[in-house]
């Protein structure tokens, strides 16, 4: 930690110049939002409704309404709040001028129809997300409602996710409202405002992925310091990796395969290691492990966390985690890893045996509801929404496609052969290979 501090103090100067610089940035896209006409962003609803309706610009509110959030964090958080965190007061005063300079410079900015609205708007984004992305990466504080937010999650022990999305949605609808109040019509929120909240959190992360050298400009050594680069070393151990569908019993094919090999069998131990290691319950991590229900909605719900360094989304804490748990794992013993993408996780791992367990439906259903005895019974429906989760699960954390056989050693269909007679077969293809 100290040296991560030692880094992050370094090179002060050019990450205060490069801040101011960002919020010039993140201004001028706040201001070609406003110029474009079809509605601002979620955070600048609000003032900009009451920049037309009060004697005072857009920056003026602006600076107003940040220092209510700045407020806000001190309730929230009451003994517990540092005042160093008031650093963010001369941060918000400054970007209220900055949008009050760039709504200046772009006075003459009147697109004439709807596409160059349009075009001016996306631009906005793209401009505003930059702003952010580069303010993200200084390192130096929150813009005051993504404090706010980190406050409440860090209070009331919520996921940031969900209070990044209440908290902007609340924008929008009291923006709404006070536009009808004070104005008697719909003014600041329109396509462009629902086209900034679905694309400004992803255009974060296509900067952050895209431009790493901004972190190591800044400070040469933080990438190397704060991310954690794992390189499996060269080991004597064996590992037998396990994807499978639902109901094919890869279970039950792992563990007679670890226990003829007489090496260790991870599948359900893996979520009490995880839990020990996150401090999610049990039932959560089995409720949210392996599956994603919609890679799309999930994406754009991930894009909340792009706006902040020091927040993942639960489901990624719980693959990085289980992926360090699974590598120190292996590191140590020669085992059979059920699951969890490992064949990616432990793509690097000089012995490693990925295969991968599938069946027919009727076989996958007889067994669910005849020897897992699940209630109520599952059919072709609850198969083909397990395999979609599965499936999304994988191509969101590896980019790759779960049932696409390139990826494994040995592909194997159990309702050819029952799952004794498959794990035989498999023992015998690994007893060749290790032998």
């Amino acid at each position: 930690m100290l040296q991560k501090e030692k880094i992050l103090n370094t090179n002060i100067v050019k990450r205060v110049s490069v801040f101011v610089i960002g919020l010039f940035i993140m201004a001028l896209g706040v201001s070609l939002s406003v110029r474009a006409q079809l509605g601002v962003s979620p955070i600048s609803c609000i003032p900009y409704v009451y920049s037309l309706k009060l004697p005072f610009t857009l920056g003026e509110i602006t600076i107003i309404f940040n220092f209510l959030f700045i407020l806000f964090q001190m309730i929230v958080l009451g003994k517990e709040y540092k005042f160093s965190q008031l650093i963010q007061l001369p941060v918000v005063i400054v970007f209220g001028y900055c949008i009050d300079i760039t709504m200046y410079l772009l006075a003459d900015l009147n697109p004439a129809n709807y596409l160059q609205k349009l075009i001016l708007c996306l631009v906005g984004c793209v401009v505003l997300a930059f702003g952010i992305f580069v303010l993200i990466k200084t390192r130096l504080t929150y813009l005051p409602l993504d404090g706010l937010v980190i406050a409440i999650i860090h209070r009331f022990k919520k996921e940031f996710g969900k209070v990044k999305i209440t908290l902007d949605t609340s924008m929008v609808l009291i923006g709404t409202a006070s536009s009808f109040i004070l104005l008697g019509t719909l003014e600041g929120v329109r396509e462009g405002s629902i086209i900034a909240a679905l694309s400004v959190g992803a255009i974060i992360r296509f900067f952050s992925n895209t431009l790493p050298v901004l972190d190591k400009w800044l400070a040469p050594s933080i990438v190397e310091t704060i991310e954690e680069k794992v390189q499996m070393q060269s080991t004597n151990k064996f590992v037998i990796t396990i994807s499978r569908e639902y109901g094919s019993g890869g279970h039950e094919i792992g563990k007679l395969i670890a226990k003829e090999l007489n090496i260790g069998f991870y599948d359900k131990d893996l979520i009490k290691l995880t839990a020990q290691n996150t401090g999610y319950t049990l039932d959560y991590i089995q409720e949210n492990e392996q599956k994603l229900t919609n890679s799309l909605l999930y994406d754009l719900y991930e894009q909340n966390y792009a706006y902040v360094n020091d927040e993942l989304p639960p489901k990624d804490v719980l693959f990085l985690v289980q992926s360090k748990i699974i590598r120190d794992i292996c590191m140590k013993e020669s085992c059979v890893i059920v699951g969890r993408c490992a064949n990616f996780i432990l793509k690097d791992h000089p012995n490693c045996i990925n295969i991968f367990v599938h069946a027919n439906d009727e076989y996958r259903k007889n067994k669910i509801n005849n020897e897992y005895h699940v209630t109520p019974a599952v059919g072709n429906k609850e198969l083909e929404e397990s395999d979609k989760e599965r499936a999304n699960y994988c191509i969101h954390f590896t980019n790759k496609e779960w049932r696409d056989a390139s990826n494994y050693h040995l592909t194997l269909d159990s309702s050819l052969y029952g799952s004794k007679q498959s794990a035989k077969k498999i023992i015998e293809l690994i007893r060749e290979n290790i032998q």
